[in-house]
């Protein structure tokens, strides 16, 4: 086993505490700053992978935009915060759909790659240009669209939250 195998599986284990804490977690805030750290380890399972320009979009985009609107959207709704007596559900169905889920992706891993390894030789590493190159050529709508999205639930946001002039 090398370094990168040890440092993939630590930055795994990682990731999948902090995804398990964000969906555990009554309180809302504490769920977005555990979404921020299973973000990171996502990021830094990519710089172990040597793809650094995808690390640092996924640490902009994801973390530094995503989260921080989330978090933003929910204090401008003014939702609860805290645990909540209406918020309780039964958890088992969740458990259920949760676990199903997972064990379909295992055996669909498994059955794709049979735990075999690929030698990859000298492919041509995924550079900036070439990220640039697909993202803003082949990718360009989905990409606007996608802005277009996160804007307008902004701004769904605060316009739930303000009120109506005469009112208190």
């Amino acid at each position: 086993m090398t370094l990168t195998d040890v440092l993939l599986v630590a930055f795994g284990a990682l990731t999948l505490a902090a995804a398990v804490r964000v969906v555990t977690s009554a309180h809302l805030v504490r769920a977005g700053l555990w979404l921020v750290v299973a973000l990171g380890g996502v990021a830094a399972c990519f710089l172990v992978l040597t793809a650094e320009f995808v690390a640092w979009v996924q640490v902009l985009i994801y973390v530094g935009a995503v989260v921080v609107l989330m978090l933003f959207a929910m204090m401008l709704t003014k939702a609860p915060i805290g645990a909540s007596a209406e918020m309780d559900r039964a958890r088992w169905p969740a458990a259920l759909v949760g676990g199903g889920a997972g064990l379909a992706l295992s055996a669909l891993m498994v059955e794709a790659f049979r735990w075999s390894s690929v030698d990859i030789g000298e492919v041509e590493s995924g550079s900036a240009e070439r990220l640039g190159g697909e993202v803003f050529g082949s990718w360009v709508l989905p990409f606007e669209l996608l802005s277009v999205l996160l804007l307008s639930a902004l701004i769904g946001a605060i316009a739930i939250t303000v009120k109506k002039r005469g009112t208190k």
